[in-house]
């Protein structure tokens, strides 16, 4: 149903779907409480995005952040509104995991919002095996955020 693919951040829809959930961030978590990376965050060299299309619409992107030799986070799983439900948000993850384990990571991570709205997220994440525990990275624990981790 989608075709994922890496992303290089360069068409006008991917560009906007970041854009967009840049400026809506605080909705859900203050100023100083929310980490997701803008366009230009995304740029770095130690990161790969994808994004996953339903012709030539974009339904989704995500990203994985090398740590190190043995980890990786998840950065920027964005999917758009009007594609929410549809299982984009899984072929990005489940892509991001494959290529993770392609590239003998052990262990990958993310640092996650909390609260009503982050939830299917969070059922999407536990589905695929993540579980709750402390904070990594450099990341502080607050009562806006929470980490889930994944030993691959």
């Amino acid at each position: 149903m989608f075709s994922v693919r890496k992303d290089d951040l360069t068409h006008p829809a991917v560009q906007a779907l970041l854009a967009h959930h840049h400026a809506v961030m605080h909705a859900d978590s203050p100023p100083g409480h929310a980490f997701a990376l803008n366009l230009d965050g995304l740029k770095s060299p130690d990161i790969t995005v994808w994004s996953a299309w339903d012709r030539d619409d974009l339904c989704a992107i995500g990203a994985l952040r090398r740590l190190d030799d043995g980890s990786g986070e998840i950065k920027s799983m964005r999917t758009h509104a009007d594609q929410l439900r549809r299982g984009a948000a899984a072929a990005i993850l489940t892509t991001i995991l494959d290529h993770a384990r392609d590239n003998e990571l052990s262990r990958v991570s993310l640092e996650t919002g909390s609260g009503p709205s982050f939830e299917p997220a969070l059922a999407l994440y536990r589905r695929a095996g993540f579980t709750s525990g402390g904070p990594f990275g450099g990341y502080e624990k607050s009562d806006f955020n929470q980490f889930l981790h994944l030993d691959l």
